[in-house]
């Protein structure tokens, strides 16, 4: 079950109540229950029961995608890097007239600051590496570096479970979720911010 994640500006403050008839705020990892299984774990979330709205509560993903205006917000990671790049391409951006900004989100340390996270370079890196498929060379430095990294590395998902948030995922007893985290293109889906929650683009 391929599920896609709504999110607004004030999610991790959001209820289900919010969320409307069916909606599902997502809980932390250890905070699931048998009747409430719907949580941040991408492994555990493939085996809940399937519903029509989730939040996902990301102070740093729903900042970003909420100061983004009125520019299209498109959701990308590992999991679906090709399909989010080829789709840009298709709609007309990646030129000087309509250019992407790909922004690794990152993580957070225990006092919030901001930890930057390999495996947002990585996912980056591979969203861009699939637009330069199709636009041949028209990348910035710094998406050139972050192409590069994700081609230098071989095996994306090993990079992971030995980084910083992969040995800490392992660590807590969810290596599960470093493994479906790194499933390089497993989905064809592009999640689009559409009205404050993120739809399938068609």
């Amino acid at each position: 079950m391929e599920v896609l994640l709504g999110f607004c500006a004030a999610a991790e403050h959001q209820t289900a109540d919010d969320v409307g008839p069916g909606g599902i705020v997502l809980v932390g990892r250890r905070m699931a229950t048998a009747s409430s299984p719907w949580s941040l774990s991408p492994a555990a979330l493939r085996r809940a029961p399937f519903t029509p709205s989730l939040v996902l509560p990301s102070p740093n993903g729903s900042a970003i995608a909420a100061s983004a205006g009125e520019s299209p917000v498109v959701a990308g990671a590992l999991r679906n890097a090709t399909a989010v790049g080829h789709w840009l391409v298709r709609q007309g951006y990646g030129t000087a007239d309509r250019p992407v900004a790909v922004i690794a989100s990152g993580e957070r340390w225990p006092d919030g600051s901001l930890r930057p996270a390999m495996e947002d370079l990585l996912g980056a890196g591979a969203i861009i590496a699939a637009l330069d498929e199709r636009l041949c060379g028209m990348l910035s430095p710094e998406a050139a570096v972050a192409a590069a990294s994700f081609r230098a590395t071989p095996d994306v998902s090993a990079a992971v479970a030995a980084g910083s948030s992969g040995r800490e995922l392992i660590g807590g007893g969810f290596a599960e979720d470093v493994v479906v985290a790194t499933e390089l293109d497993a989905c064809t889906a592009v999640p689009v911010l559409v009205e404050g929650a993120f739809t399938v683009a068609q």
